[in-house]
């Protein structure tokens, strides 16, 4: 009798097991169909708010949008039908109220056809989907990529290196951050370069953890490491610290910094790798605000804004009092879509996107933006927690931190928390290169929940 009742309990439990990937793929269904509806109705509603009209056009953009994001829903049922079922439809819903926001500008701007915003955002978004789908397709172990750790880490490398090229690089551009391709479009390989050194910074703490955690000298009640322990950190310190001198990029070489601190932080749970690395960036902030004058341009912005006699209100000034007037005019509830005045703002699509949509949705439409990137950031972190190996756990958590750390560094750049870096927000802001890099992101993070659900354990490292 117990052999029968154990032999029922296994098969409904095996039973239970089959039809997860079933539930979770339904699930992100509808989630997917209501961010497609939500983008579709942000699209009508600035049409109706700045024309007072609805144009047909309106039904190729909403309608580009919600035929590739299900594009990649069926991909996932076909090839990864555990996957997480939250990532994709908070993608979508960021990239859907980015492009609503792109086209009120240019309606705006009376920009129309390839000259528009919204059209090469569109463009950006099938060609960011197409590789989310490859990676999804072709990536079907992420332990893969734990084999190919050093030549991540030289590509991530040669990506920052790009913009130096001769023939490459725009001359005329404020950080030297871009490369041109085919004369054509600008594209910025370090927002590829993130993802490279992600998977390097993960293969590598993976396979030094131990040597990591191990070793080192106590003082004030924690374990300090080595130097030879702490030569790794000095490296990546020296790499970020060059970029920001050598590219005039600020927003890059803390994101890269930052990264590797978390990661760091993740792969060995010792708090004086966080205390380094806060020291490590303080140390860096002095530095750069000295010798450089575009970072000590930034800072006296910061602090000094509303000081005319350190900060010109019609150069310097302008465009962050713009943005934070967009902000007030907003208020609570904000103008509504269309009926604003988010174009006032220099750059209103891309690095102020922020502020245009506080303008016309209000605090509340900014409160549950951020909600969302919350989610998102929690899914890829429970991810990596739920991992069964540390290379998955580091590079999702790695990952998952990247994108919040921009969130941070952009909406507390628009909002005076921190100084501003050159960074676009991700998924909602005008950007190619950042737009495919996030969906990369992605593509990769719906892999490895994938793989944690699906796959047997196994320990690498």
């Amino acid at each position: 009798m117990t052999a029968d009742v154990t032999a029922d309990t296994s098969v409904i439990k095996a039973l239970k097991k089959m039809r997860m990937p079933q539930t979770q793929r339904n699930r992100e269904f509808w989630l997917l169909l209501f961010a497609v509806a939500i983008s579709g109705a942000s699209l009508t509603l600035v049409q109706l708010g700045a024309l007072g009209l609805i144009d047909p056009m309106i039904l190729a953009i909403g309608g580009g949008l919600a035929v590739l994001a299900f594009a990649v829903h069926f991909v996932l049922r076909a090839v990864a039908s555990a996957a997480d079922p939250f990532i994709l439809p908070i993608a979508t819903l960021l990239t859907g109220l980015g492009i609503a926001m792109i086209y009120r500008i240019d309606i705006a701007e009376s920009l129309t056809g390839w000259n528009a915003y919204s059209t090469k955002q569109l463009a950006w978004t099938a060609i960011s989907l197409a590789g989310a789908i490859a990676t999804i397709i072709l990536l079907r172990n992420y332990r893969v990529l734990f084999r190919y750790t050093y030549i991540f880490g030289l590509s991530g490398i040669l990506l920052l290196l790009l913009p130096f090229v001769p023939g490459l690089r725009i001359p005329d551009a404020n950080a030297q951050v871009w490369v041109s391709l085919g004369g054509m479009f600008a594209f910025q390989p370090g927002e590829l370069a993130k993802i490279c050194l992600a998977i390097f910074f993960a293969g590598y703490l993976v396979r030094t953890r131990e040597s990591l955690t191990s070793v080192g000298t106590k003082f004030l009640g924690i374990t300090w490491p080595r130097m030879r322990e702490l030569g790794p950190v000095l490296v990546v310190w020296a790499i970020s610290l060059g970029i920001i001198v050598i590219q005039r990029d600020l927003g890059t070489g803390t994101l890269i910094f930052g990264m590797f601190v978390a990661m760091l932080y993740v792969a060995t749970g010792k708090t004086s790798w966080v205390l380094i690395g806060l020291g490590l960036v303080a140390a860096g902030v002095a530095v750069a605000t000295q010798i450089l004058s575009y970072v000590q341009g930034r800072f006296t912005n910061w602090l000094f804004l509303f000081d005319s006699e350190k900060v010109d209100p019609d150069v310097a000034g302008f465009q962050p009092m713009q943005g934070l007037f967009g902000l007030a005019h907003g208020g609570l509830l904000g103008t509504g879509w269309g009926q604003g005045r988010p174009e006032v703002t220099p750059l209103a699509h891309s690095d102020y996107i922020i502020t245009s949509l506080g303008e016309e949705i209000g605090l509340i439409g900014l409160f549950a933006i951020l909600c969302l990137y919350m989610v998102f950031v929690s899914r890829g972190v429970r991810i990596g927690l739920a991992g069964q190996d540390d290379f998955g756990k580091l590079l999702a958590i790695g990952l998952s931190f990247t994108i919040a750390l921009q969130v941070f560094i952009m909406v507390g750049g628009v909002t005076r928390l921190i100084p501003l870096t050159g960074l676009t927000t991700p998924f909602l802001a005008a950007g190619g290169s950042s737009l495919v890099a996030n969906w990369l992101i992605v593509a990769i993070l719906l892999r490895i929940s994938d793989g944690v659900r699906s796959q047997p354990r196994a320990v690498i490292g």
